[in-house]
């Protein structure tokens, strides 16, 4: 065993006991192009005697050579006993059909299938082999296109149930150890092209910053950290600040609701960049048109993937999309005496006519006609208030009571 390769050995060893220790006893999937990252990877892990499997993915976007790929792969599962799965995607169709570019479907498709297999097989963590370069060609790109401080953080050495241990080795050290160790690995051509623009960094962009300082990827290590710690103070400053705007709402559906404040926001030192943070969780990332809501009239909406933002007078109001089955009504048979759904209501008989309450009627049974009919509000929809001649609009009613659109909803 060379030098070199007992001290990258000692290296990974001692990053996974500090940073990574749960991965020591884990089940643990390792995720594999058959490039010299993922292989020199999989070795370090073979040699420390880690509990590896490997999984790979064949895109069929190189012709034959993303087959030979694929066996190259098996070939090297077979010859240290390791489990091994395999799967082709047809990522061109997979990336029209969802109007994606070919490495954005071919990164969705991978990481989807990769938790597929995790709870099939019950492994506890997937194992990808981005290293040091990787990270600071991630910063750049982010860096061209504008991006908040979650951009400038580097690629997460662990995020949720993906682990990334490489992270601390440069590129030319993988190589380094993959030449003297004679290990073979498969080269994808693609990488030396420059049509994608992380290919155009990696190799015009990249080497002069090297040539400029040679210790380019240590001070960006101190760099990241750097900012993570920020990164760090302004989710603690966000929390505190969350906690006195945001007023949840309890809501007949049990959704997660609140009430943010919209006075306090703009007290704020930088309402904007707040508005942002404290939205983000949410996956409202329009900076321009979130701001504006404050500002906008009264029934403005905002639709993220999962949940609603809307203006209500001094208030916005956030709550959580449901989705289910739309169901238009909810029938109450003669025979029903209570129902929890879609909201709490109890029938009984009584002998003598008493008052109506804020929470209860007293009705002639021969005057209803069963089933009786639950559903949401409708414009249009007239009732008849008590000790007033005539009908009423319950848009008019709500409008004069005040409702919020989150309780106009409710309805």
């Amino acid at each position: 065993m060379s030098t070199f390769e007992v001290k990258m050995l000692q290296k990974l060893q001692q990053h996974i006991s500090n940073k990574f220790p749960f991965l020591k006893d884990a089940k643990l999937l390792m995720a594999i192009s058959g490039g010299v990252d993922s292989v020199v990877l999989t070795q370090l892990l073979f040699k420390l005697k880690f509990d590896i499997s490997l999984a790979h993915c064949n895109f069929r976007l190189r012709a034959t050579e993303s087959d030979l790929d694929e066996i190259f792969v098996k070939e090297l599962a077979k010859k240290h006993h390791f489990n091994c799965f395999t799967k082709s995607f047809d990522t061109e169709k997979f990336a029209l059909k969802n109007k994606q570019s070919t490495q954005l479907a071919a990164r969705n498709l991978r990481y989807e299938w990769f938790q597929e297999i995790v709870h099939e097989h019950g492994f506890d963590y997937v194992l990808t082999a981005h290293h040091a370069d990787d990270n600071f060609e991630t910063f750049l790109i982010n860096l061209t296109r504008g991006s908040g401080l979650d951009g400038f953080t580097g690629i997460p050495p662990i995020h949720k149930n993906i682990a990334r241990p490489l992270l601390i080795f440069s590129r030319e050290e993988i190589i380094n150890f993959a030449t003297e160790n004679s290990i073979d690995w498969r080269e994808d051509q693609s990488n030396t092209t420059t049509k994608y623009l992380r290919n155009k960094i990696r190799h015009q962009v990249v080497p002069v910053l090297k040539e400029i300082n040679p210790s380019l990827l240590e001070g960006f290590s101190k760099t990241i950290r750097n900012l993570q710690e920020s990164k760090q103070l302004v989710a603690d400053r966000v929390e505190e600040i969350q906690s006195k705007i945001f007023i949840p709402i309890q809501t007949t559906e049990g959704k997660e609701s609140f009430q943010i404040d919209i006075q306090k926001v703009l007290a704020l030192s930088a309402p904007k960049a707040y508005l942002f943070q404290l939205l983000k969780a949410y996956q409202f990332t329009e900076y321009d048109d979130v701001f504006n809501l404050l500002t906008a009239q009264s029934g403005k909406q905002l639709f993220s993937k999962t949940h609603v933002l809307s203006k209500d007078r001094e208030v916005l109001m956030l709550s959580k999309i449901q989705y289910q089955e739309e169901t238009t009504s909810y029938l109450i048979a003669e025979s029903t005496s209570e129902i929890e759904f879609p909201v709490h209501l109890k029938i009984e008989p009584i002998f003598e006519k008493s008052n109506n309450t804020i929470n209860s009627i007293c009705v002639s049974k021969e005057a209803l006609s069963f089933p009786l009919i639950i559903r949401k509000w409708k414009h249009g929809d007239i009732f008849y208030p008590k000790g007033m001649q005539g009908k009423k609009k319950l848009s008019k009613y709500f409008k004069d009571e005040k409702y919020s659109l989150l309780e106009k909803e409710q309805t």
